[in-house]
């Protein structure tokens, strides 16, 4: 089981997960974001972020590179330094797949991680596109774009 969720989660908060702290929808990751109970970091990589969007306030700790992917060398420090309040961090990437790596690799360096559901964009429908089911975007939470 999971740790226990930051104070003031509803009823869609955690679900349990391999390795981290739990799953959270996008729902309860903005309300926990904007409560300061927790820090939203996101773990896409630059052009990501530039070209999709961005969620405003969130920390940065890429967890790959664009080109290539190669594993962010520093993303460890990043990540400790998004956390050193010692709040827990949500990660989020494109579509909540990078992002469990990333909640892993934080339970891992100590701290308590969640992943966020459907990251950024969402998990693709039948037709391969992102945006319809699920995810940041979807939920119709705050993001911008460049």
């Amino acid at each position: 089981m999971g740790a226990p969720a930051p104070a003031g989660a509803q009823d869609d908060g955690p679900t349990p997960a391999d390795g981290y702290a739990g799953d959270i929808s996008p729902q309860a990751a903005y309300r926990w974001m904007t409560g300061g109970q927790a820090v939203l970091v996101d773990v896409r990589t630059d052009a990501e972020r530039e070209w999709v969007g961005f969620v405003p306030g969130a920390r940065v700790a890429a967890w790959k590179q664009w080109p290539g992917m190669a594993l962010n060398p520093d993303f460890d420090a990043q990540l400790r330094e998004a956390a050193a309040e010692g709040q827990p961090v949500m990660l989020l990437c494109r579509s909540g797949v990078r992002s469990v790596a990333a909640a892993r690799r934080a339970a891992e360096l100590g701290l308590t991680a969640y992943n966020i559901v459907g990251g950024f964009e969402g998990a693709p429908d039948a037709n391969a596109q992102r945006g319809h089911q699920n995810g940041w975007r979807h939920a119709g939470l705050p993001w911008r774009q460049n």
